[in-house]
């Protein structure tokens, strides 16, 4: 049987009522450990990019879920702390002949996460439960990847950069962050947004799919998606309330603004790689 018809099983026992957390049995069990090895290796993901745009892959985000209705949280121990949760932190022995570094004290890369070759993962950060880290990527300092993230290749999230995760409903595809991007640090990511390969966004911006992309390389407003090779930022423009009386000189809201991308901000992005060698 395949890992994706294994999981088809549990699930439709566990829709019908016919298996729980309590008779789960070793087979049983190594079916959800071998679905969380597939993800740590790459060979299974939680989205997957069809006909240009990302699509949540139901099955992989249907056999996390079990990994949490199927298990029970245990006391644990990380270093000299003891911690409750039902998933344990993943095992880190590959990551050195990925050539990929993480620092100590609060690098916590939970099980069922994939990192690539050649990574940088600094502490304090965490990456979730099937997300996804590309070769080249440095996750910063006070970064959050979350559950089922995607992150290309060579991507850099500055400093208390927040991915947000989603794994219900199922359907639902999740932050993606596309090769070559550099998110500035305390930018936040939320709610399924895709960001385009090779962009560049600035400090403090927040990208969900609420807040207006005003394009003025197409010249078009956008939500939910920062096309390829823009420069990002976030500017504030007027808002429909703004001639309510209780807004003393007009109210406004959050939008951004993406633009070409220009030599000196590529160069800048350029300067950084230093850092990673």
């Amino acid at each position: 049987m395949t890992l994706e018809a294994a999981i088809h099983d549990l699930q439709h026992r566990y829709d019908e009522g016919d298996l729980d957390a309590e008779p789960v049995d070793a087979d049983e069990m190594a079916v959800l450990d071998r679905f969380l090895d597939a993800l740590e290796a790459g060979d299974i993901r939680a989205a997957e990019k069809e006909d240009g745009s990302w699509e949540a892959v139901e099955w992989v985000k249907e056999g996390i879920l079990l990994n949490f209705a199927l298990r029970r949280t245990e006391a644990r121990t990380y270093g000299d702390v003891q911690y409750h949760d039902v998933l344990p932190l993943r095992d880190t022995d590959d990551l050195l002949a990925k050539g990929t570094r993480n620092t100590p004290d609060g690098t916590v890369i939970r099980r069922g996460a994939y990192v690539g070759e050649d990574a940088i993962m600094m502490s304090p950060s965490f990456v979730n439960v099937g997300a996804y880290v590309g070769d080249g990527t440095l996750v910063d300092s006070a970064d959050t990847v979350g559950s089922c993230a995607q992150i290309g290749a060579d991507v850099k999230l500055g400093a208390n950069t927040l991915l947000g995760g989603v794994l219900e409903p199922v359907e639902d595809a999740p932050v993606v962050v596309e090769d070559g991007v550099s998110l500035g640090a305390g930018t936040r990511v939320t709610s399924g947004f895709v960001v385009g390969r090779d962009s560049v966004v600035a400090e403090n911006t927040l990208l969900t799919p609420r807040i207006p992309i005003y394009d003025l390389v197409e010249d078009e407003i956008r939500y939910g998606r920062l096309p390829p090779e823009r420069r990002a930022f976030t500017r504030f423009v007027e808002s429909s309330v703004g001639d309510h009386d209780l807004f003393d000189g007009g109210a406004y809201k959050p939008a951004v603004v993406a633009m070409d991308l220009e030599a000196e901000t590529l160069d800048a992005t350029q300067r950084e790689e230093v850092l990673r060698s």
